[in-house]
């Protein structure tokens, strides 16, 4: 007994995408990433955290990122349209690299470690929020700034 056609998986023609396709966008997001990750550090180095103390460097280079993520998604995607690597180079790979959030998330459990529990939810709460808005009001003024100055 066969199952129904509708049941069936459809037969794959297309072969996957190769390396040789793939390789110059993960060349240009690996790149990106050094070059933010190189920008992040410098920030924390220029601004360091002292022990138990609240994480402001990492909390600005996040809204800073995401503000600049607004701006820079606006004029590629609504004023002018990029090469298609400029944005897996400088989105994904500079400012992937740049923000962090995964440091915003050790620097939660820093502070409730080391008995800052209301100072540590009080960074949980406002990075996201902060960083959201950011991204809206960063938008937002691009798109008002440059209105008229579409494709």
């Amino acid at each position: 007994m066969t199952a129904p056609e509708s049941l069936r998986a459809p037969a794959t023609t297309s072969r996957p995408s190769s390396w040789r396709a793939q390789a110059p966008v993960v060349a240009v997001v690996s790149l990106g990433g050094a070059v933010g990750a190189a920008a992040r550090y410098a920030a924390s180095l220029w601004w360091p955290m002292p022990p138990g103390g609240f994480p402001w460097t990492t909390l600005w280079v996040n809204i800073a990122g995401c503000a600049v993520i607004g701006v820079f998604m606006v004029v590629i995607t609504e004023i002018r349209p990029a090469h298609p690597l400029v944005r897996p180079f400088f989105g994904t790979g500079v400012l992937g690299g740049f923000t962090t959030f995964s440091t915003y998330t050790v620097d939660i459990q820093k502070l409730i470690d080391g008995g800052h529990a209301g100072t540590g939810l009080a960074y949980l709460v406002a990075t996201p929020l902060a960083a959201l808005t950011a991204v809206w009001l960063a938008a937002g003024t691009t798109r008002r700034v440059l209105k008229g100055r579409r494709r």
